[in-house]
């Protein structure tokens, strides 16, 4: 389990596996009659969703161990470092699509790929399915595979990257659906996000770490960053990053009010590095410069 296997293309995968190679650039897998491996880690150059049903293993990847004993889609993107550790005596029942980057270039799959942001969520923000959303995943993973099985023509790419899309789409729409039905821990995640906003700048962080980035909330909070945008946005309808801008307008308010401040000195402190970006960041929010605000106010 220490080594960790450098698997660069689809082929490597179902050699490894013991799957068959219909596509040389994407691949449906079956782990009820994938041969048993054991445990093992590998680094993928290439895309995987993958819907598991039963106990019968545990994948891991990013920095949390999960054990999935649920109906669950997992999605790794290219690059990351996956584990996979068969729990013996129990059944492993769990099927997915392999894609290549090569294979969705110039489609429109290809062109909305960085708009599924769960491809970089951390493993214990995979989604978890209701026995309907499973079957409708179930249904794209067997069209996909009834492509596969066709001797390959001009409508096999197309076809079948359509309907990896379609996948994908219902995953965000069931994203969607599990932000709601959480909503009460992602109300607790905002809370702590606000307070660790205001300590950061009430210790003074700022003025010697620089601006703070939505990374180090999302690793304070044990959230990915992907999974933590997309929370904020979801529950405040504004970006993780503006929410830290819009903190951090408030607090350059407050200081501005004080006579014994410059403004350069608001501006270290907040984190900026030069003065003139400050009164630029403060008058496209504002509409006016912070000499200008100290005045009216």
């Amino acid at each position: 389990m220490d080594e960790i296997l450098k698997i660069d293309t689809i082929e490597q995968y179902n050699r490894l596996l013991g799957f068959e190679t219909r596509h040389p650039l994407v691949g449906y897998v079956n782990f009820d009659t994938a041969e048993s491996q054991g445990s093992y880690r590998m680094t993928m150059g290439f895309y995987s969703v993958f819907l598991k049903e039963t106990k019968g293993c545990t994948i891991n990847y990013g920095k949390t161990r999960y054990d999935f004993d649920a109906q669950t889609v997992v999605s790794i993107a290219p690059g990351q470092t996956v584990g996979y550790t068969k729990i013996e005596g129990a059944p492993s029942k769990s099927r997915g699509v392999l894609f290549h980057p090569d294979f969705i270039r110039g489609t429109s799959l290809g062109q909305k790929i960085r708009q599924y942001t769960f491809f970089s969520y951390e493993s214990n923000e995979a989604l978890h399915l209701s026995d309907e959303e499973s079957r409708i995943i179930d249904n794209c993973l067997t069209t996909i595979r009834r492509e596969l099985l066709h001797p390959i023509d001009k409508h096999t790419k197309g076809l079948i990257c359509v309907n990896i899309e379609l996948m994908l789409d219902y995953c965000m729409r069931f994203y969607e659906r599990q932000f709601v039905t959480r909503q009460d821990m992602n109300l607790d995640t905002l809370a702590r996000f606000e307070k660790l906003i205001d300590d950061y700048f009430d210790a003074g962080l700022a003025a010697t770490d620089g601006i703070p980035s939505v990374r180090y909330f999302a690793d304070k909070i044990c959230l990915s960053p992907n999974y933590f945008g997309d929370l904020v946005k979801k529950e405040t309808g504004r970006s993780a990053k503006e929410y830290i801008q819009l903190k951090m307008l408030r607090a350059a308010k407050e200081s501005l009010l004080d006579p014994e401040k410059s403004v350069s000195q608001v501006a270290y402190a907040l984190g900026f590095q030069y003065p003139q970006h400050f009164v630029r960041f403060f008058k496209r929010y504002e509409g006016m410069t912070p000499g200008q605000y100290r005045q009216t106010n």
